[in-house]
């Protein structure tokens, strides 16, 4: 008997998404530089409010999200009414996706972005469309070429991931100015909190019926293992995506953590002063030991060896003594490693490493 049963066109091409590795084998404790995530976890207050709510596990969650969507809003000043919950902001991605793209119609996205921008795409049946950057930034000139009457989505990460690196808002502006009419553009800010005094693109989504805005409790505030993130972004768009997400994808305690994480603002701050500070050490000590790196803001840096040859001889050195960074080939950008900011001890430990590492060439 002819078997018959398909997935839906596009799905068969979606590689899936590898997170960063975070165990060596025969390494005992190795310090996993690998997924961007906060050295210093969670603050106390997320971590005592995710403790009370194991009183209430026999109790379905609220569908609305509302007072983890007054805190968001009352801290960024926004509406509330116009902020959505997810599952990590990959969720909200998901989301887009899922409502505003389908067969013969194309996402956009840059040579470096986030992988979920095309599995995203494919997940719906889409065409992903792929930008070259220039010198590993987005180029808004290549983003506004590849756009045509196709175009349902187009997305840029600022900073960016994995490459660290921003464009100005006035170039954000231009590309929401000049996208076609059909045409969403997605600020995904999962990075947003590292720097200082950055809105994300709070301005453009307040002031253009085409702007959404993505963050994630994942980064800054230490709640990865949680998944936690949010939308921002005009009425209409909001509601649609409220219309087909899942009524209880937030745990209460989810929520909860995410509600005394996000009033925090002093960790944010602490953490934030702390990144910056190990950052700039750090990109300075790989340079000097002859790895360079393009200026990064957010909380990771993208170290560039002579070779895709080097890299992987680096990155299995560092394995070797404990210490677990990124390849990001899947990025295409085989040649680089992507290092996490950790503590001050991580940061010199890698540092020491990576010159140990060329010195010995």
């Amino acid at each position: 008997m002819t078997n018959l049963i398909r997935p839906q066109p596009g799905i068969l091409e979606i590689a899936p998404y590898v997170g960063g590795k975070a165990a060596v084998a025969g390494v005992a404790n190795a310090v996993k530089l690998s997924s961007n995530e906060n050295p210093f976890g969670a603050s106390e207050k997320a971590r005592e409010a995710y403790l009370r709510a194991v009183h209430s596990l026999h109790r379905y969650p609220n569908t609305d999200h509302a007072e983890l969507r007054e805190a968001i809003a009352e801290v960024h000043g926004l509406d509330a009414a116009r902020v959505i919950c997810g599952v990590g902001s990959d969720e909200i991605i998901q989301l887009l996706a899922q409502a505003y793209a389908g067969p013969r119609d194309e996402v956009v996205f840059t040579e470096h972005g986030f992988l979920m921008y095309r599995i995203s795409a494919l997940a719906v049946g889409a065409t992903p469309v792929q930008v070259a950057e220039r010198e590993r930034v987005t180029d808004v000139d290549a983003i506004l070429a590849a756009c045509g009457p196709r175009t349902k989505l187009v997305f840029i990460a600022n900073p960016n991931n994995p490459t660290g690196t921003m464009i100005a808002p006035a170039e954000v502006e231009r590309l929401a100015d000049k996208l076609p009419r059909q045409a969403i553009l997605v600020l995904d800010g999962a990075y947003a909190e590292y720097v200082e005094g950055f809105d994300g693109g709070l301005a453009l989504v307040e002031a253009r019926p085409n702007v959404v805005m993505t963050r994630t409790f994942s980064k800054i505030y230490g709640l990865g293992g949680l998944r936690i993130g949010w939308g921002y972004g005009p009425a209409e768009i909001v509601d649609v995506l409220n219309r087909i997400r899942q009524p209880f994808n937030l745990s209460a305690g989810q929520m909860d953590a995410a509600t005394a994480a996000v009033r925090d603002q002093d960790w944010v701050a602490k953490c934030r002063a702390e990144n910056a500070r190990m950052r700039s050490w750090l990109a300075s000590a790989l340079a000097e030991a002859g790895v360079p790196s393009d200026v990064s803001a957010a909380n990771f840096i993208l170290a560039r060896f002579a070779s895709v040859e080097e890299a992987q001889a680096c990155d299995a050195f560092l394995q070797s003594e404990g210490l677990i960074v990124r390849q990001v080939a899947g990025y295409n950008l085989p040649h680089c490693l992507r290092i996490t900011i950790g503590d001050e001890a991580s940061c010199r430990r890698v540092a020491h490493a990576v010159a140990r590492f060329k010195g010995a060439k």
